[in-house]
Formats: C-alpha cells, sequence, structure tokens
C-alpha cells in the first residue's frame, strides 16, 4: 500500500469522485442492577476487581444463568426501533484470547440475535439556522445482546486488568452500511443515544463507557454499487471524535486510493485529541472466532404476551414528540429542538404548559429554554474556590408550577418581563412562588391610570409623525417607537398589554 500521512489536512479537489460508505456498530451497556449471568452487581467507579465471582471470572464448575431484566432491555430496545423480536434466539460463544476476557471466550449471539432490521430516525442539519432539517432512516441489521469483556489500564511500564466490567449486559447495535457521512453517523448516533435514554434501557455515558462506538468506512466511485475494501476505527469515545475520525479516514481513503495505493481491510486506532489514525491490526472475520452454541445456556423463548407487556412501557420517542409538539402547542422549531432531546426536561416543560393554561406554552418554553437552562448550567464557587457541579433539574428549586405561575403573572400584567426575569433568579435561590417574592421585593407593576395612560399615548403619536405615516401605510414595527416613550412617562410600571391596546385603538381612529 502506497504510505501516506496519518493526518489529511484536507478534502482532496476530486473527492467528488467517490462516495463514502459507512456502518456503525454501537455497543450499549444495559442499565441493570446486576450481571448478565450472575448476581453480582453491575457498576461503575467500585475499586478494581472488586465486581466479581466465579461466574465473571470463568472459574471450573461456575455456571451462567440469564438476567431476565437484561432480556427485557433488548426486547424494549427493539420494540422502539422497529425491529422484529425474534421468536427463540441461542447463545453462542465467541472465542478469543485477549487479558480482559477472563475465560477467553466471549457469550453473545451468532446467527441467531434476538432482534433483527428496524431503523434508526436521523435528521441531518437544516438550510437555515434553526430550521428543521432534512429527515431519514438509517436501517438495522442487528441488534444482539452479549457480556461485556474487563478494562485494561495502560501505565508506563505495565498493563493492569480490572473485572469490574466483565459480565455487563452489552448490547450491539448493528446498522446497515447505509450512511454516506460524518454528519450522517453524527445525527445517528445522538438519535440512538436519547431512544435508549428515553427508554430508560441506558445511561449512554460514554465517559463511563456506557456507550462505545466502532465505525466501518469504505470508499467506492461515486455510481458504482459494489461496496469498497472497509476499514474499522476503533476508540471513538465521543460522538464528535466518531464525526471527526469518520471524516479523516474518508480523506485518508481517497488520499491512498489517488496516490495508486490499494486500500487493506484493517482496524486502526482514531487519536480524536490529535486528529490522527494509525493501524492496529488487520480485521478478523466471523470465522477466526470459531462460534459455536453455549452449551451451559438454553435458547431463549420469547412470546407475544412478553413482547406486548414491553410494548406497553415504550415511550414517545424524541421525533415523534417534536411533531406532537409543533401540533399540540404550536412551539416553534427553535424550542423544540431544545426540549426534546432530554426527556426530563420534556416532561418537565408539558407539566408546566398543562399549569399555564390554553396559549401559554410557548412562553412556558422560553422561560424553560432560556432562564431555567441558564441558571441550571451556572457554576458557583465554594468556600475552597472550587467551582461546584451545575444544578440538576432533579434537584431544581424551580418547579414546572413556578414557571406557569411567573407565566401568568406576566401575561396578566402584574408583573413585567424585566422584573419577572429578577424573580426568577430569586426562584432559582429561594424556592418561592413568584407571587410571594414579587409582593416581599416591590416588583408588582403599579396600576395605571386609564385616562394617564391614553394621554400619554397621545402624545407619544403626536411626537413621532413619521412613525404615524409609517404604521398607517402597513408597516406593522412603527408601533414600536410610539412604546418607547409610553413606557419612560410611565417610570416602566405600565402593562405592556394596556399600552399596545390603547396605542393601536387610538391609531385606529385617527
Amino acid at each position: 500500500m502506497t504510505s501516506v500521512p496519518s493526518s489529511v489536512s484536507s478534502v482532496l479537489p476530486n473527492s467528488a469522485k467517490y462516495e463514502a460508505v459507512i456502518g456503525l456498530e454501537v455497543h450499549v451497556q444495559v442499565k441493570t442492577h446486576s450481571k448478565i449471568f450472575t448476581r453480582v452487581a453491575a457498576g461503575y467507579g467500585h475499586e478494581p476487581n472488586t465486581l466479581t465471582d466465579p461466574v465473571v471470572l470463568g472459574l471450573p464448575g461456575a455456571l451462567p444463568v440469564i438476567n431476565k431484566a437484561a432480556l427485557d432491555a433488548i426486547i424494549k430496545a427493539g420494540l422502539l426501533l422497529g425491529c422484529e423480536i425474534a421468536p427463540i434466539c441461542k447463545w453462542d460463544r465467541k472465542n478469543y484470547f485477549y487479558p480482559d476476557s477472563p475465560k477467553n471466550y466471549q457469550i453473545s449471539q451468532y446467527d441467531q440475535p434476538i432482534c433483527r432490521g428496524g431503523s434508526v430516525e436521523i435528521e441531518l442539519p437544516g438550510a437555515a439556522r434553526n430550521v428543521m432539517g432534512e429527515h431519514k432512516t438509517i436501517p438495522l441489521t442487528r441488534i444482539h445482546l452479549e457480556e461485556d469483556v474487563g478494562k485494561l489500564n495502560h501505565f508506563a511500564t505495565d498493563s493492569l486488568v480490572d473485572y469490574n466490567r466483565a459480565g455487563t449486559p452489552l448490547m450491539e447495535i448493528v446498522s446497515d452500511p447505509a450512511m454516506h457521512t460524518a454528519e450522517e453517523a453524527y445525527a445517528y448516533l445522538t438519535s440512538l443515544r436519547a431512544t435508549m435514554i428515553y427508554g430508560g434501557i441506558s445511561d449512554c455515558d460514554m465517559e463511563k463507557g456506557q456507550l462505545r462506538c466502532d465505525a466501518n468506512i469504505s470508499i467506492r466511485p461515486v455510481g458504482q454499487a459494489a461496496l469498497g475494501t472497509k476499514v474499522e476505527l476503533k476508540n471513538l469515545n465521543s460522538i464528535s471524535f466518531v464525526r471527526d475520525g469518520i471524516a479523516h479516514e474518508i480523506k485518508r481513503q481517497i488520499t491512498v486510493v489517488e496516490r495508486g495505493g490499494t486500500i487493506v481491510q484493517e482496524t486502526r486506532d482514531y487519536d480524536g485529541m490529535t486528529g490522527t489514525s494509525q493501524s492496529l491490526r488487520t480485521k478478523e472475520e466471523a470465522h477466526d472466532y470459531r462460534y459455536f452454541p453455549d452449551p451451559d445456556l438454553m435458547p431463549v423463548r420469547v412470546d407475544a404476551a412478553w413482547r406486548d407487556r414491553l410494548r406497553a412501557e415504550c415511550p414517545e420517542l424524541p421525533f415523534d414528540k417534536q411533531r406532537r409538539f409543533f401540533e399540540q402547542y404550536q412551539l416553534p422549531y427553535t424550542l423544540t429542538s431544545v426540549l426534546v432531546w432530554d426527556h426530563s426536561l420534556a416532561n418537565y416543560f408539558e407539566e408546566a404548559a398543562q399549569l399555564a393554561g390554553p396559549g401559554r406554552a410557548q412562553a412556558v418554553g422560553n422561560w424553560i429554554t432560556n432562564d431555567l437552562l441558564r441558571e441550571l448550567g451556572r457554576r458557583v464557587k465554594t468556600s475552597s474556590g472550587d467551582a461546584a457541579p451545575a444544578t440538576s433539574l432533579v434537584s431544581c428549586p424551580v418547579r414546572p408550577a413556578h414557571v406557569a405561575a411567573l407565566v401568568k403573572l406576566v401575561e396578566s400584567g402584574a408583573v413585567l418581563t424585566n422584573a419577572a426575569k429578577e424573580i426568577f433568579v430569586e426562584m432559582f435561590v429561594t424556592g418561592e412562588m413568584p407571587d410571594v417574592i414579587a409582593e416581599q421585593r416591590g416588583l408588582k407593576a403599579a396600576p395605571t391610570d386609564a385616562g394617564e395612560l391614553e394621554q400619554w399615548c397621545r402624545d407619544a403619536i403626536a411626537a413621532n409623525p413619521k412613525a404615524l405615516a409609517e404604521f398607517k401605510a402597513g408597516k406593522e414595527s412603527a408601533i414600536n417607537a410610539f412604546k418607547g416613550p409610553v413606557m419612560k412617562a410611565a417610570k416602566g410600571k405600565a402593562n405592556p398589554k394596556l399600552v399596545d391596546e390603547t396605542l393601536r385603538r387610538l391609531l385606529a381612529g385617527m
């Protein structure tokens, strides 16, 4: 193969001659109390090699017993993604020798996975900022269940193995080779991660290894149907690194081919910090693992009652929720694109919108996506000078009822917008309801005499004949030129709604 630099700085001018074909293998740790074939606890952050037992370590005479909660999770994941759930699935041994596999084989599923087919809906960036992008579905090949392996910790002169992770239930979600850009892969992972979190299947924390991704990438001349030779990228430990690694590998392969070289099937390690990759090994084929049925585990039969019970537990998925928010609440894309990707935040919004009442959902959404998220993200200094963690939505003192009550106060004119922002910050500190804070701090709007307000409006109109002419000519925004002087005359205490209504009434008679 022709030697090329491991880092390629830009797409070659003739890259339009080639099409990339991308498939992703995503490993998702299932959130269960115990491991997949034993009662020993599953967990993260414990002292090394404390979450083990004879089954995890593969000691002679230790026999695996399947964890039903793990089966529930993968069936639920399959239902969420529209997979066909196999009526019978079996377990196989995948044989390989590596320090992180204490048994020297992995219990997995080979030719009879529990889920086949299905798809992941993705959204690509819109043509303009804050505009919904193109939606498409990426087909899945299969989802199967297996046991996770241990973890190697590398040091200057040696490597130590920690088997705490070994035996944790692990789903492998395999896509068809149906993506063609790094941006599609990024959107796919973002959507898939949200689906797993919505379903309560996994927390998908990539820093904890709960979601890991390998990418298979090949290129071919545009218009060619046959797939090119694929290269697998490993160690993609963030969704952004997946996108960057795929973009890098596409450029690298184009460079090789354009210089007369040949792509070899291999596994490469991508370094997201440097944007470079290096070859690890030639890629194994399925026969290299010498699969055979596990003799210690019986096949699993999934009946209709089991599927129906889990289907009833399936939540509404993010894109379905977004479409409903458009229709039910008339929310703009700028709000839904923030709300729906956090399941807890979407539920928080719906509760607040219901409490606020009809016609106030957009105001509720604005307070949540702007003020609530800002306050949640703040970091405060502790007495030691360290930054304290940002407040979580669960522990936030501002509940949906607070937001709904504040929206009603503003709409009624009892509290002006600037005062409401002060009240919101105070609510976040004290947890008091907004009407209590407004009363205590004297932030309620002062009642305005109707005759006095009308005179201020007449004075403002008389002082600005240009804006009057523009408004009468059909320029709706010209009315704003009168509002500033009126609010100044009212010392900021006038009800904006009444100001608008009074101005429009006077302008209509001129």
